[in-house]
């Protein structure tokens, strides 16, 4: 039907030019920013999943950062360790001078030196936090973080790893050589058998820290792999695919120009009734 009064045709021209213009905006802002999920209504299911994504790999990073101080705490623990070892093999060498029956230095100068090594043997268990009541010697919490996500919000999986140094006393009286001395033949003979037991008790202690070390660089292994899944879930949700937004935009340039071209015919259309009138 020819209408002065109504042009359908026009009114179907606009609606559509403002579809297609709205079609190539969302286009041209995906391929600008890079992502498909720009504002809550382009997906707000999708937006709330990548959220998620995105604040499990940010608390993972950090959790991969806590992993990586605890492993440098612990090799700092175990360098000292390292340093008790020695000197325990110093109070060993001096316990065996002593012990002997054909010594014929002074006992008294060997005493003094077994009696300062065990004094810097507290020293430095003190300065790895392993003596006794030391801030280390305790069972260590290191949150990294992870699990599987969450089941209406509890976390599955377990987020923390738990290094247990509460056993690991490394001075004297926890290596059980306090009390010790080499003043005498038999003093030392007795010093010997409890340096002996140091140091299996010391490796235990050495086993300990080497099996967190480990243990926190499986964890760190593990986070890490999580970010990159987690950075490759959160990219297939809220990336823009380029590839397919560029056909998207040369389709969207075609629609507006034949809308373009259509609606200029449609307003045209109420002029044909003039030819009827003549």
């Amino acid at each position: 039907m020819l209408s002065i009064q109504t042009n359908v045709a026009t009114l179907y021209g606009q609606q559509n030019l403002s579809v297609n213009s709205a079609f190539q905006q969302t286009t041209i802002s995906r391929l600008t920013s890079g992502y498909r999920i720009n504002s809550s209504a382009d997906d707000a299911a999708g937006l709330a999943v990548a959220n998620g994504l995105r604040g499990q790999r940010n608390e993972l990073t950090q959790g991969v950062r806590n992993a990586n101080d605890g492993v440098s705490q612990l090799q700092i623990i175990d360098g000292g360790l390292n340093n008790v070892s020695q000197i325990l093999d110093r109070l060993r060498t001096l316990a065996t001078q002593s012990a002997s029956g054909t010594f014929t230095g002074d006992r008294t100068v060997l005493n003094q030196e077994f009696t300062n090594d065990l004094s810097e043997l507290d020293r430095q268990a003190g300065n790895i936090g392993l003596n006794t009541g030391g801030n280390y010697l305790q069972s260590l919490s290191v949150y990294i973080g992870g699990g599987l996500g969450t089941n209406n919000g509890n976390i599955i999986g377990s987020t923390t790893e738990t290094i247990d140094l509460s056993a690991s006393t490394a001075d004297s009286t926890g290596l059980s050589l306090n009390g010790s001395a080499v003043d005498t033949a038999a003093h030392a003979q007795s010093a010997l058998s409890a340096i002996e037991t140091a140091v299996v008790s010391l490796g235990k202690i050495q086993g300990a820290v080497g099996a967190g070390i480990n243990q926190l660089g499986f964890a760190i292994s593990l986070g890490q792999s999580q970010i990159t899944n987690y950075a490759a879930d959160e990219s297939r949700i809220r990336d823009a695919d380029v590839a397919s937004e560029a056909a998207n935009l040369s389709k969207s340039q075609v629609l507006m120009q034949s809308s373009m071209a259509a609606l200029a015919q449609a307003n045209q259309i109420p002029q044909s009734v003039l030819k009827l009138l003549q």
